[in-house]
């Protein structure tokens, strides 16, 4: 099993998060994380062994904890060579 670290760091309180990747055609190939978590700076942990090797993008939204619209979102672009 091959796992890669994600990083990122969540500036706002009160706010729930969600940590998904995708392939270059937009489908959904992991769902990290989809919880609320205090401020602070993570790593996650992604299994990527039952993935090819290819560019792959990860996405952070952040949203209200009660649900809502969308506060903030960042998309990295990651290259996975297996």
């Amino acid at each position: 099993m091959k796992n890669n670290n994600l990083f990122f760091d969540k500036f706002q309180p009160d706010k729930s998060g969600a940590l998904k990747v995708y392939d270059v055609l937009g489908n959904e190939v992991a769902n990290l994380i989809n919880e609320e978590k205090p401020v602070g700076s993570y790593a996650v942990d992604f299994d990527a062994s039952k993935l090819s090797s290819g560019i792959y993008f990860y996405r952070l939204q952040v949203y209200p904890a009660e649900g809502g619209v969308v506060k903030f979102v960042e998309t990295r672009k990651m290259i996975l060579t297996q």
